[in-house]
């Protein structure tokens, strides 16, 4: 991302999250454990509910306890700041474990299982958040450590495809992917804000919404990577110096590199803005930590930025295109999960737990069979592709030599 989108980015956060601080105020619940107490108050009449037949019902009552409390409080975001991804991760599937076995109609018994295994996680999570001493320090680490994560994937996608402008020749081409960056950020800001205040939008929605922002860049990245590796592997590199690439960046190809800029900044900076407010609402004493620690993460992206974008100078050509078409690929196998769990969350895709897969955050990967199966069809179709590439370049090397 550019230096002028990453001073946006702080700007409209501030203004983002400092309404939020004075509306948090105005719950009642003086501690995570009160919360934590509250859903499974609200789990346990589910089961209730579900020994009395009404499924319906009992699923949304589960529902409640996790849009209503677990997303809604910061349950969930808290917890990826202090805890770990990985433990969200399993919160959030045990949710749609519950519904599932509801679906099913599975046996009371296993429900109820269920349900306390859910509650007592839930009660563990709330003593470790409610335990933690706020700190200046901690704070500073939790704040810089929501923008790395968050914008990691967006830096490398950003930095890549303008690396790639400008080692093709087509340098002038990377004002569309950093402006893209731009109004992505602008447009993270407006939606947030809009689902908060403006708009009565259920907590479902929000995970389609998200969801489908991620499906739709994971379309746009695998084209760009398997745009990007055919040139790599084309004409023997002879007509790709000669300017096949850069003809092709200005016929239209720019659009879709500044789309793939924008899904992907667009995708990390709404989740970004609810992250930071709901570690604004849960700090009382050390609130200025909050934004140095945005400032030191935002001056790590940029030296991300920059490593990938100069750095890659010394790379040989063929090397470098090849690196930056799979790292995309990457990028898009890790969107593929992620949106297909937002999904899954919001009740649209089912769960089918795989219990040898453990959660990886980083790249999409998580523990069911409706998140992996895209994720290996495109595998497969890369390697598809890339065999396919391999072969042209050699038939094309093959006329090319000398008779």
């Amino acid at each position: 991302m550019s230096y002028c989108a990453k001073a946006l980015l702080a700007v409209l956060l501030l203004l983002a999250v400092q309404p939020h601080a004075v509306r948090a105020g105005e719950r009642k619940y003086a501690s995570w454990g009160e919360i934590a107490a509250e859903m499974r108050a609200i789990l346990d009449d589910s089961g209730k509910v579900y020994e009395a037949g009404d499924v319906d019902k009992a699923k949304a009552r589960v529902n409640d306890a996790y849009f209503g409390f677990y997303e809604k409080m910061g349950f969930e975001r808290t917890v990826l700041s202090y805890i770990s991804g990985k433990r969200a991760s399993a919160v959030e599937y045990k949710f749609s474990l519950v519904k599932k076995l509801m679906t099913e109609k599975a046996p009371l018994d296993q429900v109820n299982e269920e349900i306390a295994l859910l509650g007592r996680m839930l009660r563990e999570d709330a003593n470790k958040l409610d335990g933690k001493e706020e700190s200046a320090a901690g704070t500073f680490v939790a704040s810089l450590l929501i923008l790395v994560r968050e914008g990691f994937e967006a830096i490398l996608v950003v930095a890549a495809i303008a690396a790639y402008l400008v080692r093709s020749g087509n340098g002038r081409k990377t004002g569309i992917v950093y402006w893209s960056a731009v109004f992505a950020v602008a447009a993270s800001v407006i939606l947030a804000v809009a689902v908060q205040y403006l708009f009565e939008i259920s907590g479902a929605d929000q995970e389609i919404l998200e969801g489908a922002a991620m499906l739709s860049a994971v379309v746009v990245l695998f084209f760009v990577s398997n745009w990007m590796i055919s040139k790599a592997e084309a004409d023997a590199w002879k007509q790709y110096i000669d300017g096949k690439v850069r003809d092709a960046v200005a016929g239209g190809s720019a659009f879709a590199l500044g789309l793939a800029a924008f899904l992907a900044v667009f995708r990390e900076g709404a989740e970004t803005i609810l992250f930071y407010q709901a570690l604004v609402a849960d700090t009382d004493t050390h609130k200025g930590m909050i934004w140095y620690g945005m400032a030191a993460a935002a001056v790590l992206l940029v030296v991300l930025f920059a490593a990938i974008r100069y750095g890659t100078i010394v790379i040989p050509m063929k090397p470098f295109f090849i690196g930056t078409s799979i790292l995309l690929f990457i990028m898009s196998i890790s969107f593929a999960g992620g949106g297909v769990k937002e999904l899954q969350e919001a009740d649209v895709i089912g769960v089918t737990p795989v219990s040898w897969v453990q959660s990886f955050d980083l790249l999409g990967i998580y523990p069911t069979v409706e998140t992996l199966l895209p994720q290996a069809v495109m595998l497969a179709l890369a390697a598809v592709s890339i065999i396919h590439a391999v072969r042209k370049s050699r038939r094309l090397r093959s006329e090319m030599r000398p008779a």
